[in-house]
């Protein structure tokens, strides 16, 4: 299912929202359509979004969960993205296409492998992706998962997987960041910045054998050795007292006339000495968002991204869609969108607030 929402407008901004799974709909869109990704994926084994489906045995029932796990089917393999498990009653497959939910970070970091190879094939050339993504600590509790979204659904009593995995010892750092990253890298991806989000407010955690973590990480990835990306939008305030003072380009750049190529400037562009490259820890306060019942994308941590990854009217896209943060910055600074999200009430939530969003700028919507 996708809905379109278009807009009759002199500069692009369409925005087109697909309901469904990130992989399946990223099948679906264009070659090179895309100028820059900007996402959050699920984090791996933090909470259950909800999306599970039964398929087969018998509509009436009140299924009973039973696990595939390694214990009970040792040589049984999972066909399917996310969690598998039947009813011990009418035989009913639970099915949920979910990314997060897999029963080990390596397979969880081998399915966002390959989205990110198809979304790569959807990318331009010279387009950009940026992951934010958390960490786990490894530990042998599987406690019960409820779903955010939906208290009688097949999620309602599903187990985390378990977190004492693959070598792990019990209150191990997993490393899940850095695991994506060098796996991204792997497979094609240029891996050219890792960026601190530094939380002045993260969440409070009952620990005192360790630091409380009050940040993540944000990698900047391209899918070419020359990319799109507009330094000059992100320039930030110098530490520095300053002049008006002007810094020429360099000469090799002389050879581009015709203006920003590349993230490149031409030789007759002059920089504000006031101003500075941007740095790569970025102080962002996290921010909650009623309706969606945990943290969320604060605006102000990927304004940077969409600024610096698409110019206006390009198009940006987020195959992880959540509460619509990422839509919502995208149209609020004159980008195109294309967001996807698996779970219907988030979907519903996103339209509505992209909507409001395009609403604050004095242009038509129209829905087909």
């Amino acid at each position: 299912m996708s809905r379109f929402v278009n807009r009759d407008v002199n500069i692009a901004t369409n925005v087109t929202l697909h309901l469904g799974d990130a992989l399946t709909v990223a099948r679906t869109l264009e070659t090179e359509s895309v100028q820059s990704i900007v996402t959050s994926p699920p984090y791996w084994g933090l909470r259950d979004y909800g999306t599970a489906k039964w398929e087969g045995g018998n509509p009436d029932c009140e299924h009973t969960i039973s696990h595939w796990n390694d214990s009970l089917k040792p040589n049984v393999s999972r066909p399917f993205r996310g969690d598998r498990s039947s009813c011990l009653k009418c035989g009913a497959i639970r099915v949920d296409s979910q990314l997060g939910l897999e029963r080990t970070p390596e397979e969880y970091v081998c399915h966002l492998v390959e989205l990110f190879r198809e979304l790569r094939r959807v990318l331009k050339d010279n387009g950009t992706a940026w992951i934010n993504i958390g960490d786990s600590y490894a530990s042998a509790f599987a406690c019960a998962r409820r779903s955010t979204i939906g208290a009688g659904s097949p999620d309602a009593s599903v187990d985390r997987p378990n977190r004492l995995v693959g070598g792990l010892k019990e209150k191990d750092l997993i490393g899940i960041p850095w695991l994506v990253a060098f796996a991204l890298r792997a497979d094609g991806w240029y891996l050219r910045s890792d960026i601190i989000w530094h939380k002045p407010n993260p969440m409070p955690e009952r620990v005192t054998a360790r630091q409380t973590k009050s940040h993540e990480y944000i990698f900047l990835l391209s899918k070419s050795a020359q990319y799109y990306y507009d330094s000059d939008a992100v320039r930030e305030q110098a530490n520095y007292p300053g002049d008006d003072r002007k810094a020429r380009a360099k000469e090799h750049h002389k050879s581009m006339p015709d203006g920003l190529r590349n993230g490149l400037r031409p030789g007759n562009y002059t920089y504000d000495l006031n101003t500075r490259n941007k740095r790569s820890v970025w102080t962002v306060n996290t921010h909650s968002f009623d309706e969606a019942h945990f943290a969320t994308f604060p605006p102000k941590l990927i304004t940077p991204c969409i600024l610096a990854g698409a110019p206006v009217g390009g198009v940006v896209l987020d195959p992880f869609l959540g509460s619509g943060t990422t839509g919502l910055v995208s149209v609020k600074l004159q980008r195109s969108f294309v967001g996807i999200e698996l779970n219907e009430q988030y979907f519903k939530m996103s339209e509505r607030r992209i909507r409001e969003a395009q609403l604050q700028i004095p242009m038509a919507m129209e829905y087909a």
